[in-house]
């Protein structure tokens, strides 16, 4: 996987967690995810403007796409189960809604 795929799905997990408003101890894994993602673009390549994809991602990445990322994300980290439940959970009341349009 390249550096800058990697990134993306990195930010797309941050901002599918920040949406999870029901869990209670959000702000806590938030901190762990952007400390996992300056450690990660500590090792990488430094010629990507990080910024930039950080932006796009937020702007033009679907909130279902967000939450898949995020499950990727968290399961790397070893994330918090309930937490996982609760984004798979969601993803299902997505995809339900988006196949009763």
């Amino acid at each position: 996987m390249e550096s800058e795929d990697r990134f993306k799905y990195l930010v797309g997990g941050y901002f599918g967690v920040k949406s999870m408003d029901e869990y209670q101890s959000k702000l806590f894994i938030l901190k762990d995810i952007e400390h996992y993602i300056i450690k990660y673009v500590g090792l990488s390549d430094p010629e990507l403007n990080y910024r930039e994809i950080a932006e796009a991602v937020k702007k033009n990445v679907s909130l279902k796409e967000k939450l898949q990322d995020s499950l990727i994300l968290l399961n790397e980290m070893k994330g918090p189960i309930e937490l996982i439940l609760l984004i798979k959970a969601k993803i299902k009341e997505i995809k339900y809604n988006e196949s009763h349009k």
